[in-house]
């Protein structure tokens, strides 16, 4: 089944709760404990899937949600996923110390793609990406509660 790309280039913005969109160039947002910000997650194509993932301070990887469509909610948290729209967000309520890490998103193509094809959508410059088979991978950005 071949899915439709987007017309988007690959991006990673930051809404601290105000609505004020924050683009990840500096890939760090600084937060008072009880803010409740929001990460968004573009990709240049649409997606069959997306998963979003925690990296906390200790090196631990976290899988927090693996989302096709729709919304799923897990106490604080709640990931959306439009994967036509080519985009995910991940909201955290409340925010607490534990919040404080490293967020990256991953979003399984269609068809398989090459790494060049995610290094080349990178916009952010302090963004990384890498690809393996159908899936890009992009380090999103570190959060730190206070």
């Amino acid at each position: 089944q071949s899915l439709e790309p987007c017309a988007l280039p690959l991006s990673y913005t930051l809404s601290p709760g105000s609505g004020q969109q924050v683009e990840q160039s500096p890939s760090a947002l600084r937060l008072q404990e009880g803010t409740s910000p929001t990460l968004r997650c573009n990709f240049s194509t649409t997606m069959q899937s997306v998963q979003w993932f925690q990296q906390n301070p200790g090196g631990g990887l976290i899988s927090l949600f693996f989302l096709t469509s729709g919304t799923k909610q897990e106490g604080r948290l709640k990931a959306t996923a439009n994967p036509k729209e080519c985009y995910s967000t991940l909201h955290i309520s409340t925010s607490q110390l534990e919040d404080s890490g490293t967020y990256l998103c991953a979003g399984r193509h269609s068809a398989p793609r090459g790494p060049a094809a995610c290094l080349q959508t990178a916009a952010a410059p302090a963004a990384t990406a890498s690809a393996s088979g159908r899936t890009c991978t992009a380090v999103f950005a570190q959060l730190w509660v206070s």
